[in-house]
């Protein structure tokens, strides 16, 4: 009975996790043919080695994924991309397992520490400080950042991962992010060079003249290139300031279509708003209004966006204005008209820029170290705490038995005796 009972306390656990992460607004709620229709693709016997057709896929996608299937549909989509692209990259890592990972060391873990609290500060999962959220998103990044050594931990992968593990569990979350950073390539943006997303910046700028010209050129006027304000949105996939019902759709459309859905959906968006943009006539209101209030899209507005993403195709483009950017970039180097004066000039403003860049990279680590020597004791202080708990309820098992065995040793006195039985032992406090 024991034994059933644990077993029936974890599945309640389980599922008041799951109402727990699942808490937010759904977008494109499913009908129940739609549903049902997914049902039967997970329920397919053998399905991780059945190509479906893609169009039923797209199709089932755009009418909507149900909430509470989000996380194994998610799965299914990325079994189908393995089987269209049987050879992996050159680029896959290791294929260590996650528990060996989680026995590692990191020398990222100050930095996975400080953005715990940051990411979804107000959800209820993640909320509580070192609570169950908390520490499963510590695991997935941890084991992260030993198995990709060349990006580590980067700040914005705790908002995609989190994403994850509102879907899933801590174990298959950590594979879906391997499966996003490797297979979909979204790791190129997280290296420490950050060059992928310079490019993704003049992509999205190039997209912008050709689609929206008259938006482009008030953003020229200004002087506001896409990495003023885009730039989160791609290290993040829009999860640190869009809402996560949002969020969760645009995830369904990366795990069906790719990377390039982060570029639909940021073009989408500034071309829904243009009209009020356009309204905007300096570099603070314009900034302003596209990271602050933008993002408070209403339903109406995040439907649109996504229906837009879904019949919008750049993929050629893309392709064009990546080696265009190569290309300009060549032609400035071979260029260089500045003189050695000039060249010392732009390299002093540059070192003093870096170094006082670099002064408050300390200020903030020392906070953070601070911080993060707090946490230590909280957590030695519990677990101290959590160790007298259990020597003290070992204590009382001990005495419980003993009272019991000399209950029974008074009953069969009394027994042999024929006198009236002893009183019982009281029961314990439930607490014990």
């Amino acid at each position: 009975m024991e034994k059933e009972n644990q077993k029936l306390q974890a599945s309640e656990n389980d599922l008041l996790n799951k109402r727990l992460k699942l808490d937010y607004e759904e977008i494109t709620p499913c009908l129940k043919e739609v549903t049902t229709v997914w049902e039967k693709m997970l329920t397919t016997p053998g399905r991780s080695k059945i190509k479906f057709d893609m169009e039923k896929m797209h199709s089932a996608v755009g009418q909507g994924v149900p909430r509470h299937h989000r996380g194994e549909i998610w799965k299914f989509l990325a079994e189908q991309y393995h089987l269209k692209h049987p050879f992996p990259s050159k680029q896959q890592p290791k294929d260590t397992p996650y528990k060996e990972l989680l026995k590692q060391l990191t020398s990222h873990q100050h930095a996975i520490l400080i953005d715990l609290g940051r990411t979804f500060p107000t959800h209820p999962y993640f909320s509580a400080q070192l609570g169950a959220g908390q520490l499963s998103l510590y695991n997935i990044l941890k084991a992260y950042s030993l198995l990709d050594q060349e990006v580590g931990y980067c700040q914005g992968l705790s908002f995609v991962a989190g994403i994850l593990l509102l879907h899933m569990g801590e174990e298959e979350a950590f594979n879906m992010l391997k499966f996003l950073m490797f297979d979909v390539g979204l790791r190129k943006q997280y290296r420490p060079d950050m060059i992928i997303l310079q490019i993704q910046m003049y992509q999205l700028s190039r997209l912008l003249h050709d689609y929206h010209r008259d938006l482009y050129n008030h953003l020229e006027e200004h002087e506001i290139g896409p990495s003023l304000y885009a730039a989160p949105w791609f290290l993040t996939v829009f999860a640190s300031q869009f809402p996560l019902g949002f969020v969760a759709r645009v995830f369904d459309m990366i795990f069906l279509q790719g990377s390039e859905v982060i570029f639909k959906v940021a073009l989408s968006l500034l071309g829904s708003h243009k009209p009020l943009i356009l309204q905007h006539e300096n570099l603070e209101t314009i900034v302003d209004f596209i990271k602050s209030t933008l993002p408070n899209l209403g339903l109406v507005q995040m439907e649109k966006t996504i229906s837009q993403v879904f019949v919008m195709d750049i993929s050629k483009q893309l392709q064009a204005y990546e080696v265009e950017y190569h290309v300009l970039q060549e032609e400035l180097i071979d260029s260089s008209p500045l003189s050695d004066n000039r060249r010392m000039d732009r390299l002093e403003k540059t070192n003093s820029s870096l170094r006082k860049q670099n002064l408050d990279l300390l200020e903030q680590l020392q906070v953070a170290n601070g911080r993060i020597q707090s946490l230590e004791t909280t957590i030695e202080k519990l677990l101290t705490s959590e160790s007298k708990l259990k020597q003290a309820t070992l204590a009382l098992e001990l005495e419980r038995s003993a009272l019991l065995r000399t209950v029974e040793r008074l009953q069969g006195q009394t027994a042999e005796l024929g006198g009236p039985e002893p009183d019982p032992v009281p029961p314990e406090p439930a607490d014990h």
